[in-house]
């Protein structure tokens, strides 16, 4: 409560006010006296609010701070506002997503990965703290408009499936009155999995039609924000638009690629020599800073074979159309801001990036993203990626680029994504444009910031205090510090003085202008690896006061000072959660071993016709076991088509479907090989049963198994299946009922529905043992089983 604001804001939901007055019989007694009925509005003179967070996306990659992919929309309100170039995120996506949101180190939100390595620990749990409200609901509760378009990667793997509970989705508990995009760390961009508020939808389109995701999230948010200033001109909006770009897979129309044709056939060396140059030029460093060298873990261009060259610059080609398509989108939304009359008056942010450019596509990069990320890599060799060159970055591919180019895009500085000791994993270019609160006009402001310090920046602009308590929880005070000190002042000493962080074990400490940072784990080594125990890393200490690019180590020269700023690391990692350290990978990807909950427990699981949009937590696991899938169907007089079930799409998956009336199973292995097993007897008219049973070799992982198809007990085909994919068949893709949403698992039916042609009742998944039955089918005693076995 302000004496220019009467409102007390401090304890949210504003509580209400009785009526303190006099209460009469009759309203028309002259005595009669009631206040009317206001609607909640923040303070006066509350801008609107615009974040928009990019994906991926390095600090050498965007035009505007001298990358080599044309960004002029963002050029343009750089033009009009600020650009900080020493603005830092944590390294990776879910962690800056929560800190951003909140306004809190990634750890003390329960964020020290992404959701799907959630542990115990309360830093790495994945579960928002109640004592930590996010920012859209204090300004809801404040009297905002709120709405999230994009990526949402903050919901507890085990809560994301249609089922919830929502407590940790936007419109959930998130506090976004409206939200459409997709949940999870990344999507197709041809075929995304949608949800609409808590509900799944469709895209409107197909790729075919012209279909993108991005055109789609800009086309929702500008008709949101006009319809919000339609019906609520003088109520302020807050817009969180977080695109999937430009994370993998990276998907764009062929001609925003070409583009592109050529310029990248120098390669990533001379390519970073490039951008060193423009930065400089453009101010975004300092014109005495060094460029860090390659490290040796990456190839020099110069060894690259001449058979992988066109493959990896056409890579970089997709990756740059990419990146300049996402700035076209937004520069739509921004016009749409300028037809409005409202762009003078929004508070925009644009984070250029969630972390570093991603180096999680490989030495080679890839055509499945997929296949390195399971261990299998080698299938994709030269001549595979030659063959699908023209495909990279269409509908037919899930395509990432390889490390050099994602090094590239960090330029100047070392590592990338994941890599939180150096400012390659951490530094991304950021713009503010408000030109009622900003006097400055393209300017740049190089205070040492942290995207904890994005939402007090916002409440300070709108005139708002941090709550003390949200739905009767005492809240924990933020610990980000504003920025709004630096809006008009580029001599300002920097209020952020200190920063930690940490991902994966790779740590670092800023204080004062030095940097002490250690390397724990290279990004695209993936599996079993051996690392070196903590206590064993080495430290490195740069003074960034004279080597902005933590060239130039200096622990060597003073070990003291090392000391002083490990100490401080870890006094700060005990203040917020980051202890105990924890640097497993394949542990944490299991549930039980993580100590995180299962959505599915147990060996067998009934799903029903109708069900969708059921992620790979959402479905038993049977990857390398032997499994059966029965299914009740319901066949027209027409005969049956269509997809009775099937999990994946074209980076791997499986479908049980008929075709020309006879039962079909197809196994996606990664896209390389489609291993289809055709039935022999068709599925008679009414209803029946259709069983598919997987007896698998055994021996290890990612084995091979025989596949024998039965109609009502029936043996109605056999086939073999040579190799499964051993982990996960996709990040997006989604098990469905009676249909196939997303992408396609089998050539069959090359675009994405098949919507079967009868009634799917039910279908059981059953495991190891209990997929043994001798009968091969579900007798009608024990459908009551069935249709209980949910419970």
């Amino acid at each position: 409560m302000t004496s220019s604001d009467p409102v007390q804001r401090q304890i949210l939901p504003i509580p209400d006010q009785p009526h303190g007055g006099l209460t009469t019989y009759d309203a028309r007694d002259p005595d009669t006296s009631y206040p009317p009925i206001r609607d909640l509005r923040p303070p006066a003179g509350a801008p609107n609010v615009l974040v928009i967070l990019l994906d991926d996306v390095g600090f050498g990659a965007s035009s505007a701070f001298g990358g080599p992919c044309q960004t002029p929309n963002i050029e343009k309100l750089a033009a009009g506002g600020l650009k900080y170039n020493r603005f830092h995120t944590t390294a990776l996506c879910s962690p800056t997503r929560q800190a951003l949101l909140t306004g809190r180190n990634h750890h003390s939100v329960g964020m020290g990965g992404i959701t799907e390595m959630a542990t115990g620990a309360p830093g790495y749990n994945s579960i928002l703290p109640n004592s930590c409200s996010p920012l859209a609901r204090t300004l809801k509760l404040n009297g905002y408009s709120t709405a999230q378009f994009g990526k949402c990667h903050e919901v507890p793997v085990w809560q994301t499936s249609p089922m919830g509970p929502f407590d940790a989705w936007p419109t959930g508990g998130g506090g976004f009155e409206y939200f459409y995009g997709f949940i999870g760390g990344e999507t197709n961009q041809w075929y995304p999995a949608l949800y609409e508020g808590t509900t799944p939808v469709e895209p409107h389109k197909t790729p075919e039609q012209g279909y993108h995701l991005s055109e789609d999230l800009t086309t929702k948010a500008i008709q949101w924000i006009r319809q919000q200033k339609a019906l609520m001109a003088d109520k302020p909006y807050f817009t969180y638009f977080a695109p999937g770009a430009t994370h993998a897979p990276h998907h764009v129309p062929k001609e925003w690629a070409d583009k592109y044709k050529g310029q990248f056939d120098q390669g990533w060396d001379a390519l970073r020599e490039e951008t060193f140059a423009r930065q400089k030029q453009l101010g975004v460093i300092p014109a005495d800073c060094q460029l860090t060298g390659r490290h040796a873990d990456i190839p020099a261009w110069d060894t690259i074979t001449a058979e992988m060259k066109p493959i990896l610059a056409r890579q970089m080609e997709v990756y740059a159309g990419f990146l300049e398509h996402t700035d076209h989108h937004i520069g739509r939304l921004i016009d749409a801001l300028q037809e409005l009359e409202i762009l003078e008056d929004t508070l925009i942010y644009v984070i250029i990036g969630d972390n570093g450019a991603s180096a999680e596509g490989s030495l080679q990069g890839c055509f499945n993203e997929m296949a390195p990320l399971t261990g299998f890599a080698h299938l994709e060799t030269a001549e595979f990626l030659t063959e699908r060159l023209d495909q990279l970055g269409g509908v037919e591919a899930y395509n990432h680029y390889a490390v050099g180019w994602a090094h590239a895009m960090d330029t100047p500085y070392q590592w990338t994504k994941q890599v939180a000791s150096h400012f390659g994993g951490t530094r991304n270019g950021t713009i503010v444009h408000w030109p009622k609160g900003i006097q400055a006009r393209g300017e740049i402001r190089s205070q040492f910031h942290h995207v904890i310090d994005v939402a007090p920046t916002i409440l300070e602009a709108a005139g708002l205090p941090q709550p003390t308590f949200v739905n009767g929880v005492q809240q924990r005070p933020i610990e980000g510090v504003s920025m709004a000190y630096s809006f008009n002042d580029p001599k300002a000493a920097e209020r952020r003085q200190t920063q930690y962080f940490e991902m994966m074990g790779n740590r670092g400490i800023y204080h004062k202008g030095w940097t002490a940072v250690t390397r724990h784990r290279t990004p695209w080594v993936t599996g079993q690896v051996q690392l070196a125990a903590f206590d064993d890393d080495v430290w490195e200490l740069y003074d960034t006061s004279s080597d902005w690019t933590q060239a130039r180590d200096l622990a060597r020269e003073q070990p003291q000072k090392l000391h002083e700023l490990q100490r401080l690391w870890l006094i700060e990692a005990t203040r917020y959660n980051v202890l105990p350290l924890d640097d497993r990978f394949a542990e944490r990807a299991n549930p039980e071993i993580a100590g995180r909950p299962q959505l599915i427990k147990g060996t067998r699981q009934v799903v029903f016709g109708g069900m969708g949009r059921l992620s790979e937590s959402s479905i038993v696991n049977f990857k390398n076991k032997s499994h059966a899938i029965t299914a009740e169907v319901i066949v027209p007089e027409a005969g049956a088509e269509g997809v009775i079930v099937a999990q994946g799409g074209l980076t791997g998956g499986w479908s049980l479907y008929a075709k020309e009336g006879k039962p079909k199973y197809c196994y996606n292995f990664y896209g390389v090989n489609r291993y289809t097993i055709a039935g022999t007897a068709a599925i008679p008219a009414g209803t029946h049963q259709v069983r598919m049973e997987f007896a698998y070799d055994g021996g290890g992982l990612a084995k091979g198994g025989t596949v024998t198809l039965y109609v009502d007990g029936q043996k109605a085909g056999e086939g073999r299946v040579e190799q499964t994919e051993p982990m996960v068949f996709s990040a997006d893709e989604t098990c469905d009922v009676g249909f196939e949403a997303g992408s396609p698992v089998t050539d069959d039916y090359p675009t994405a529905g098949g919507m079967f042609s009868g009634e799917v009742n039910w279908v059981e998944i059953a495991v190891d043992k209990d997929a043994e039955d001798l009968d091969h089918l579900i007798r009608p005693e024990e459908r009551l089983r069935v249709a209980m076995a949910l419970q």
